[in-house]
């Protein structure tokens, strides 16, 4: 049975990759160090629904339940290292990460800490531990301010717009550096707008739904001018899944150093976009939620926001070409089954 690490095993997207993963036949050890940027409440529930006691949780000790959880910090160098030592795993997903567009411009050492330290940290208990797959989350947020629309992993991504999005940049080029100087196989995803049950508090479809059902005002901005492609979790999570067992190799002939693709290395090295291909005006995001609540939203319009862009749109060819697999989930599929959980655990 292989050996998977998810990091931020308690988070959104790590909670359901390690349920699929699990169901797949793979071994899991997830950590997570339940920090308080949201509700830990939210984290201890969804690591509840993979039967892990919550009761007394403590640092280093491994609880077992439909995963083996240890409340772990990335940037705990040796406790990594140890880790490691001790699990020697077949393949490493790291979805650890300081979160959030808007909180980078009030904490940006938090993105230093957790996103570049933090993946540091991984990334020297790989080399020294080999690992036959890392993958890990980056964000569509690196496209910054293109607007060559569809977003193209071929493009250049120099322009980040806040320090969250600088942060999963540098992830890409340490990953880089990494998998040439050590031969650490690795895949950079770059999510769009992951959505679904058991998501973020601080993410637009959990303050949209919990607004409405509390007949509070909430706010969209840029006037309601926006478009993103949201992509369902599960899409998200059936693709990592097919990625694992499909690691970059060495030496890609279709790397040409002359005029280098971003993408793709002669080192075993790729990089994805993780998107539905398919964006949704916010304003029938939010007619959509609406519907499903039977209840209008009392909407405050404001300006854009800094760090924020007007639309995303994932050209995700490259991904549905290596893996078979393209995200195709309707929002109204989507929504619906976000609302039936967030009912469900605010009943």
């Amino acid at each position: 049975m292989s050996k998977v690490l998810v990091t931020g095993a308690a988070g959104f997207i790590g909670h359901h990759l390690s349920k699929l993963l699990v169901n797949s036949g793979y071994k899991v050890i997830g950590i997570d160090n339940i920090n308080d940027y949201y509700d830990t409440d939210l984290k201890l529930a969804r690591l509840q629904d993979m039967h892990i006691d919550t009761s007394d949780i403590q640092e280093h000790i491994p609880i077992e339940g439909v995963i083996t959880f240890i409340k772990l910090d990335l940037r705990d160098a040796d406790s990594i290292m140890k880790l490691f030592k001790e699990y020697r795993f077949d393949y490493v997903i790291n979805l650890a990460a300081q979160a959030g567009v808007r909180y980078s411009l009030e904490n940006p050492q938090s993105y230093i800490d957790n996103n570049i330290t933090g993946f540091l940290n991984i990334l020297e208990a790989c080399r020294k531990y080999p690992v036959t797959h890392l993958v890990y989350a980056s964000s569509s947020s690196v496209y910054g301010l293109s607007e060559e629309i569809p977003f193209s992993v071929n493009a250049h991504t120099d322009h980040p717009l806040a320090m969250y999005a600088a942060s999963k940049k540098v992830n890409e080029m340490m990953a880089h550096s990494y998998a040439h100087l050590f031969g650490i196989p690795s895949t950079g995803l770059r999510f769009f707008t992951v959505y679904g049950p058991w998501g973020r508090p601080d993410m637009a479809l959990h303050i949209f739904t919990k607004a409405i059902v509390e007949d509070k005002e909430f706010d969209v901005y840029n006037h309601g001018d926006m478009s993103r492609d949201f992509t369902y979790v599960a899409d998200i999570v059936e693709s990592i899944k097919r990625l694992i067992p499909k690691p970059p190799q060495k030496d890609n002939p279709k790397f040409d150093a002359k005029k280098p693709n971003p993408s793709i290395s002669s080192a075993p090295y790729q990089i994805f976009n993780v998107g539905n291909n398919a964006p949704v005006a916010l304003m029938d995001f939010i007619h959509t939620i609406e519907q499903t609540l039977g209840k209008k939203g009392k909407i405050n319009y404001k300006p854009i926001q800094p760090g924020d862009v007007p639309k995303t749109y994932a050209d995700v060819q490259s991904l549905f070409d290596y893996i078979d697999f393209k995200p195709a989930t309707d929002i109204e599929t989507g929504i619906q089954a976000f609302v039936k959980k967030y009912l469900e655990l605010h009943s």
